[in-house]
């Protein structure tokens, strides 16, 4: 303030300002290093403990056998499981009963399409080509939840079939927690070889979006798996054949040198395929090719199915996909005989089984209803499996045919806690997985 006329104006400020030392950029440093480890204190302070569980059921199927266990789950992991007097129970643990109920590894399906919905509601064209992707993705995110409330914890998603990508991003809203849903292995948007797949029936003249990514030659081949890989792809899904042949028969689609072609690159990338095969000549090139699983098998022969069997090649047979599309167009079942397409499946499964191909559970649910994926075990035990092996090829079998067995598909110390509990005993019957009770996913329960 002005003190009069010859006085000196000062302000308080500006000396405290000068009174105070000028930080240097050493004393900042430190200053930010103490800041960042206090609230990392209080960070880490504020986290709760992992939540600890004692599972308590009348029986354990641990991917392999019945067991009288108990199962010991902290945070994300099971860290032990074995006869209740030989457990450690930490103090802090919740004890869950489930008195009555089977406790089984989370159920998987290694052949879904989260991306359609019954063709009974809306064709697969119309799904294709008029359904809105957002619209598409809203419905995928209710599926989830559904299959993940069925007790089906892992999924192998077979393509979007016009939906681009977007399985990548489902896969990454469920890892995030964002909304709820099974573990996802996605392929994105499948491999087809140019002209061979749908929508079809349209004025030549007319470009028709697809289901899947066309691809032909060396480097239309190399350039599509390797974007697909780029994009998210955690295995390669191929078209081996399909129905485009002269009078709409199925025929082969790839030749035998661009499916190994299709193979070496995925590999090269760390990916396994997934070969679309409903022909002996298809199954056969895939085979030949290195695939690891053929998904559908319907013509399979005596010879390609030894083949397979030879070279450790599993099938995923979609018997559900099969039983829901005869249905669809009006057969009665349980009221008429059984259609032709049945009685073929029928037998290419007898001849799978014969030839001892291993068999992994994988339903093609979109086709018919989301959660209803048992249905396919259902059909695995009729059309000539034991109920016990139905469930490892939803359980054990699978997650090793997914290389996951590392993590899923038993009960064991160390593997993710994805576990299940039906009323019942599956192994003498199996429609005692429709009367679930209690679904864990990574140690977080979501059915109880």
């Amino acid at each position: 303030m002005a003190l009069g006329s010859g006085l000196l104006a000062f302000d308080s400020n500006r000396i405290r300002q000068a009174e105070s030392p000028k930080p240097t950029a050493k004393s900042l440093i430190v200053a930010a290093v103490a800041y960042a480890v206090v609230a990392h204190v209080v960070f880490v302070a504020a986290q709760p403990a992992p939540a600890t569980y004692l599972l308590k059921p009348a029986r354990v199927f641990d991917g392999e056998m019945l067991r009288d266990w108990v199962v010991l789950v902290r945070g994300d992991r099971i860290i032990a499981a074995g006869p209740a007097r030989g457990i450690v129970v930490p103090a802090d643990a919740q004890t869950i009963d489930l008195s009555g109920l089977t406790l089984l590894p989370g159920l998987i399906d290694a052949h879904s399409h989260l991306l359609l919905h019954p063709y009974n509601e809306t064709s697969w064209d119309d799904q294709v080509l008029k359904e809105p992707q957002a619209l598409r993705v809203a419905r995928a995110t209710v599926s989830a939840r559904d299959t993940l409330m069925a007790g089906f914890t892992t999924l192998r998603d077979l393509g979007t079939e016009g939906a681009g990508y977007a399985d990548v991003g489902i896969k990454e809203a469920i890892d995030r927690g964002i909304v709820p849903g099974p573990r996802l292995f996605v392929v994105t948007r499948a491999i087809v070889a140019t002209g061979s797949y749908g929508p079809q029936g349209f004025a030549p003249e007319h470009v028709i979006p697809l289901g899947a990514q066309e691809a032909d030659g060396v480097d239309g081949i190399v350039r599509v798996v390797r974007e697909q890989a780029g994009k998210g792809a955690d295995w390669i899904k191929v078209y081996g054949d399909y129905r485009w042949g002269p009078r709409g028969e199925t025929t082969p689609t790839f030749t035998q040198s661009e499916m190994t072609l299709i193979v070496e690159t995925a590999k090269s990338s760390g990916r396994p395929v997934a070969v679309h095969a409903s022909t002996a000549e298809g199954m056969r090139r895939a085979v030949l090719a290195g695939a690891e699983t053929i998904e559908h098998g319907d013509g399979g022969t005596a010879d390609v199915f030894r083949l397979m069997a030879e070279r450790g090649v599993a099938l995923c047979a979609t018997l559900a996909a099969t039983d829901a599309v005869q249905q669809y167009g009006g057969w009665k079942k349980g009221q008429a005989l059984e259609p032709a397409a049945i009685v073929r499946k029928r037998a290419s499964f007898k001849a799978a089984l014969d030839a001892g191909v291993t068999i992994v559970n994988g339903s093609d649910v979109g086709v018919f209803a989301h959660g209803d994926n048992a249905r396919e075990l259902e059909l695995l035990v009729d059309y000539g499996m034991r109920p016990l092996a139905a469930l490892k090829a939803a359980t054990s079998v699978a997650a090793h045919a997914m290389h996951a067995d590392d993590r899923l598909g038993r009960i064991a110390p160390n593997l993710l806690a994805d576990l299940v509990a039906v009323d019942g005993d599956p192994t003498a019957s199996i429609d005692a997985l429709r009367r679930m009770r209690f679904v864990m996913k990574g140690g977080v329960v979501y059915k109880r």
